[in-house]
């Protein structure tokens, strides 16, 4: 079956670096998009970063020039590296795999099972 293990989470300080990789099974990683999710307590699930089969990256406005979504597709493998972490960055990270067609507006494909990500002041 499909599968997505996330890893790379944990506790770090304002200012610092993390490197979150998803790692993927039973399913053709190459032709299929990449996305990389949060959830913070209390709030909405909301999309950070995602990348085509192409590589075309995409990120959201609260991230943009410290985040990097990359991925190796020899390794079924997709990265996001996070940069100049902020409290506010704090939450669970979740990877997501759909079909390149499918928009992400909308809730689909498969997930990963999370990691946290914790940022201190």
């Amino acid at each position: 079956q499909v599968q997505l293990v996330e890893s790379g989470g944990g506790l770090v300080q304002a200012g610092g670096s993390l490197r979150l990789s998803c790692a993927v099974s039973g399913i053709t990683f190459s032709i299929n998009a990449m996305g990389w999710y949060r959830q913070a307590p209390g709030k909405q699930r909301e999309l950070v970063a995602r990348i085509d089969t192409g590589g075309t990256t995409n990120y959201a406005d609260s991230v943009k020039g410290r985040f990097t979504i990359s991925r190796d597709n020899a390794k079924n493998t997709v990265f996001l590296q996070l940069n100049v972490l902020k409290p506010e960055d704090t939450a669970v990270y979740y990877c997501n795999l759909r079909a390149p067609y499918v928009d992400w507006a909308v809730d689909r494909g498969f997930w990963g099972q999370g990691t946290q990500v914790t940022v201190s002041s």
